[in-house]
């Protein structure tokens, strides 16, 4: 068997493509630091690259544009909260009214945390590009969804504008939140947006 055509050539023990996979990931990461400082309309490629470590060819070896790097951050970020969200449900046991503060807890407390993810979830990032706005649109009807997996009973159905209501009235909540410099304690957060689950409990 040549080695030569039938195996991808290998550098310091990983393929071709694990490689390239870990520099789309480093601009990612990178990126996600950028835009969460400074704003995604005040950042450059050559500045994400800078901050990745790598030279401006390596972006265009994973990304077309700018925009395709923000979805990339964006869905990373989003897909973050609600693991965290679904695992706080599953901890706090089978009560919905412990479910729903939970999630809330661990929402509250990954933004303040996480103040640059939290700038890159809320800040600016409607109405970028028709791309960007059907990612955001596409990670709230997740989080929907995991709202009703979270909390329904069996065979039950939330009414989904009132789904899409809460969901709005949170991010509302922990925008006011976030522009307060998160003056309130998480817990006083918390149980005002638990405020709005109550309809859907009801």
């Amino acid at each position: 068997m040549n080695t030569a055509t039938t195996v991808k050539r290998r550098y310091r023990g990983s393929s071709t493509e694990e490689r390239r996979a870990l520099r789309r990931q480093q601009l990612i990461d990178a990126a996600t630091q950028v835009y969460g400082e400074f704003g995604y309309r005040h950042s450059g490629v050559k500045q994400v690259c800078d901050a990745a470590g790598l030279t401006q060819r390596y972006f265009y070896e994973s990304f077309g544009h700018s925009d395709e790097l923000l979805i990339a951050c964006y869905e990373q970020a989003a897909r973050q909260v609600r693991e965290l969200n679904m695992a706080a449900a599953q901890a706090a046991g089978e009560d919905r009214m412990a479910r729903s503060r939970a999630m809330l807890h661990a929402y509250f407390s990954f933004l303040r945390d996480n103040p640059k993810l939290a700038r890159l979830l809320f800040i600016d990032i409607r109405g970028i590009s028709p791309a960007v706005d059907e990612a955001i649109d596409q990670a709230l009807k997740a989080s929907s969804e995991d709202m009703t997996r979270a909390l329904a009973h069996p065979g039950e159905h939330f009414d989904e504008m009132l789904q899409a209501g809460i969901l709005g009235g949170v991010i509302h909540i922990a925008l006011y939140w976030m522009a307060s410099g998160y003056a309130q304690p998480v817990e006083a957060v918390t149980e005002t947006a638990l405020k709005l689950g109550l309809s859907l409990l009801a």
